[in-house]
């Protein structure tokens, strides 16, 4: 269970280069060609990695488009470099922190109040290239029509950086990460579920375990739901926001998902497959604004067994199958029965493949399984929406109400997605040394940290 996107490599780079590591000998990256495919209803798309011949397609399809699509990048990457350089990393306690000069004045060059959908329809006028170009901004938790233009820079990222792979699959990244902690001391404990955060002296004095252990902490890091650490763990003293706050949050949608292991290849399936043969408009509607279950829904394929030979038995394919769907919803009975045989039905149709009698092990995971596996609020899969009135300093802050206490993750800044997680918690760590430099300092005591999640 877990992401199957390698997006940002640059941000997985300097993640392990800060800790004296070489992201390229902890892992065997590949970058994917074609890109991802685009399944439409009359034909499908191999998105290609190369620019020159993305280019070549665009103008294929809508001449101009190849001109277009240039310019679109450029902006793109103007957003991509201030939005990483100056303000992802932001610990945006305040907006003091935007006021410099430099920083407000960079913040024009973002289209912060400029729609997605509006943005980007400036530049092309094609149905199928209008999707293509939004589909990135898909899973952030808004309508492209009510998504802020700043998100082109996702769309610098999917293009010009790159769709990547780490060989043996997603949880090759975890198990270097866990690697190159270890060596540096970091000791992790599995399988312990935290009860509570302890309090002493009015700050965090460490967490208390479901079986009555308690660690002793000078600061605690929280990587796991935001929501449910502030809401379940904390006392209520210390806690920012109230039940009525969370209620009235925009969340991005959660998925519902099936992993599937089918005992024959599946021929013209590429790595990531997106499933655009049903119109979007509807679909968004569910998510977004009636908070339903959708009909026809669009959906995604990844197959990793296409790139990797070790993630299924030869001649096998390994499948996950995903549908976003709006936060909050409850399972009716055979509704997960219903939805994986129209899946499997539509990509039965667009491959000409038979695949059901091949299906030799398939499970689902959805709202329940998220709930009951990571405390996720309302059963999310993606963090908070990301709209302008939930952006920057108007996330819910890093910092807790209690002294010592930091969160990080995809409720607060800079936001959801494996990158920015990533450097969520590195600027939570940063934050969380500076208060133990605060306190060794005031107490000549040698404090200790701890982070859960």
């Amino acid at each position: 269970m877990g992401p199957s996107w390698y997006w940002m490599p640059d941000v997985f780079e300097e993640y392990f280069t800060k800790f004296g590591a070489d992201v390229h000998k902890e892992l065997d990256l590949v970058r994917l060609d074609p890109s991802y495919k685009v399944w439409f209803d009359d034909a499908p798309w191999s998105v290609a990695a190369d620019f020159e011949s993305l280019k070549s397609q665009f103008e294929a399809i809508e001449p101009g488009a190849a001109a277009q699509l240039e310019a679109f990048m450029e902006e793109a990457r103007v957003k991509y470099a201030i939005g990483m350089g100056q303000f992802v990393r932001k610990t945006a306690h305040s907006p003091i922190e935007f006021a410099q000069a430099s920083t407000l004045y960079n913040a024009t060059k973002l289209t912060l109040f400029k729609s997605f959908s509006d943005h980007v329809r400036r530049y092309f006028k094609h149905p199928k290239i209008l999707q293509l170009m939004e589909f990135p901004v898909l899973f952030l938790g808004a309508k492209p029509e009510q998504t802020p233009a700043l998100y082109s820079l996702m769309n610098y990222a999917d293009t010009m950086l790159g769709t990547w792979y780490p060989m043996g699959g997603m949880h090759e990244i975890v198990r270097a990460m866990v690697r190159v902690a270890e060596q540096h001391g970091v000791a992790f404990e599995y399988g312990v579920e935290v009860a509570s955060i302890e309090v002493k002296g009015n700050a965090v004095s460490g967490v208390r375990l479901k079986d009555g252990t308690e660690w002793a902490a000078s600061t605690v890091v929280a990587g796991a739901d935001y929501h449910h650490v502030e809401q379940h763990l904390l006392p209520p003293a210390y806690r920012r926001y109230d039940a009525s706050y969370w209620e009235k949050r925009t969340m991005s949608p959660s998925s519902l998902l099936y992993y599937v292991g089918v005992n024959r290849r599946v021929p013209g399936l590429e790595h990531h497959n997106l499933f655009f043969d049903t119109p979007f408009g509807p679909h968004a509607e569910t998510i977004y604004d009636s908070k339903t279950w959708p009909e026809n829904p669009l959906f995604y394929v990844s197959a990793p067994s296409v790139t990797d030979p070790s993630v299924a038995p030869a001649g096998c394919e390994n499948l996950f199958f995903l549908i976003p769907v709006a936060p909050g919803l409850n399972d009716e009975p055979g509704l997960r029965e219903r939805y994986f045989d129209e899946l499997v039905s539509r990509l039965e149709a667009h491959t000409d493949v038979d695949i059901r009698p091949h299906i030799v092990y398939q499970r689902s995971f959805a709202h329940e399984e998220f709930i009951a596996d990571y405390s996720a609020f309302k059963g999310n899969a993606y963090g908070l929406a990301n709209t302008l009135m939930q952006t920057a300093f108007l996330k819910p802050k890093m910092r807790s109400k209690l002294p010592g206490l930091f969160f990080t993750g995809q409720l607060t800044t800079p936001g959801p997605g494996v990158p920015p997680s990533l450097i969520s918690g590195d600027v939570a760590a940063n934050e969380a040394d500076r208060y133990l430099k605060r306190t060794r300092k005031a107490t000549r005591r040698e404090p200790q940290s701890a982070s859960i999640g």
